[in-house]
């Protein structure tokens, strides 16, 4: 496979989708509260110029988990 700019978004997008949904299904587990308690962001950029008018809201929850997944994806594209 050929390594290039789409393959690590790719690979990064991947891991944090993974990371995630393995944060959200430990959170069933007490004596993991500490990696699995999620923090939001949110970056929501707007414009209205008569012609053009857009809208865009992008919401991240990040727990320690997610950040594993990010770094396995990152790492998993370093092996390629």
């Amino acid at each position: 496979m050929k390594k290039n700019n789409w393959t690590l978004v790719l690979f990064l997008i991947l891991g944090i989708a993974i990371g995630t949904i393995v944060g959200e299904l430990l959170t069933q587990v007490k004596g993991l509260s500490a990696l699995t308690k999620s923090v939001p962001f949110s970056w929501e950029p707007k414009a209205d110029w008569q012609v053009i008018q857009y809208d865009i809201k992008l919401r991240v929850k990040l727990n320690i988990v997610s950040i594993l997944g990010l770094l396995g994806g990152f790492w998993l594209y370093k092996k390629l």
